[in-house]
């Protein structure tokens, strides 16, 4: 594996927002898991997601209990972990989708990490040139060994709030975020929605007055409609299960090729409608949020 800048000395995922907010746009986050599906096919999708428009990239680390995913997400994740797909994947696909330009951050929940073990995961990560981690599963409280790594190799680390927290919960998670923060934007799983929860909009303003910099909206998004709504608001918009449905979708009819055709059709819509979208409620650009 090639030494590599971390996002202290180079760009992080925050710095990437930030760049995005500075143009008067949200910018688009997508999620694809590793190893659907295939390895070398989730790879070249997630490439592909940069190159038609994606300002910051998810890749999923397989779990076998992904609590909070719903069922397209979940699917796909059986369907990785049965071929094989383990963390030191993650890791490689990390350092081939890094090239592709964009910042990439881990998604993953908090035991594949502490198995592998948190100081050689943060090290690795860095070297391969990831961003960082979002951990849906874990709260700042019970996150003081990662925060650690985290702060000695550079890493983002992207905790999430939520509808249903306190004003006490967002100010302590917000402090304990580094690069941006993730509004999940309704309770419940993950998957794709007809429409945006009604919340998002007034979580991300409780956020930010919660002292949140840059915070993402995630969990519902599906089209360029939805991407314009979410990014007149949010600092960025995040979609999961319509790439992964897509990739599903495109594999299914004609193998691999045909996957990453559909990533980079359903990647350029969103792409527009981000930056169609009037942000209104955005405020004024962010600097200097790597540290």
């Amino acid at each position: 594996m090639s030494s590599r800048a971390t996002p202290a000395e180079g760009t992080s995922s925050g710095n990437v927002i930030a760049r995005a907010r500075a143009e008067g746009r949200s910018a688009l986050v997508g999620y694809l898991p590793v190893g659907y599906p295939d390895l070398p096919t989730s790879i070249a999708a997630a490439r592909a997601m940069v190159a038609a428009g994606v300002d910051v990239v998810e890749l999923g680390l397989p779990y076998s209990d992904p609590l909070m995913e719903g069922p397209v997400i979940q699917r796909a994740v059986e369907a990785s972990l049965r071929a094989g797909t383990r963390p030191r994947d993650v890791i490689a696909a990390v350092e081939q989708v890094a090239d592709a330009g964009a910042p990439v951050l881990v998604m993953t929940y908090w035991n594949p990490v502490e198995q592998y073990g948190v100081e050689a995961f943060a090290a690795d990560l860095a070297a391969a040139g990831g961003a960082g981690l979002i951990t849906p599963d874990i709260i700042p409280e019970e996150a003081g060994e990662w925060i650690a790594a985290s702060d000695r190799h550079g890493l983002d680390r992207v905790f999430l709030v939520a509808p249903s927290s306190t004003d006490a919960r967002l100010r302590l998670t917000v402090q304990a975020c580094r690069g941006w923060v993730y509004a999940a934007s309704t309770m419940g799983v993950t998957g794709v929605r007809e429409r945006v929860d009604t919340r998002a909009e007034v979580l991300v303003a409780r956020t930010r007055a919660a002292g949140g910099r840059l915070v993402c909206v995630g969990l519902g998004v599906s089209g360029r409609a939805q991407a314009a709504q979410v990014g007149s608001f949010a600092d960025g918009v995040i979609v999961g299960s319509a790439l992964v449905r897509a990739v599903g979708t495109g594999a299914g009819e004609a193998g691999a090729d045909s996957a990453v055709d559909a990533v980079t059709r359903l990647t350029a819509e969103l792409s527009a409608g981000v930056r169609e979208a009037a942000p209104a409620s955005l405020g004024p650009p962010v600097a200097g949020v790597a540290g």
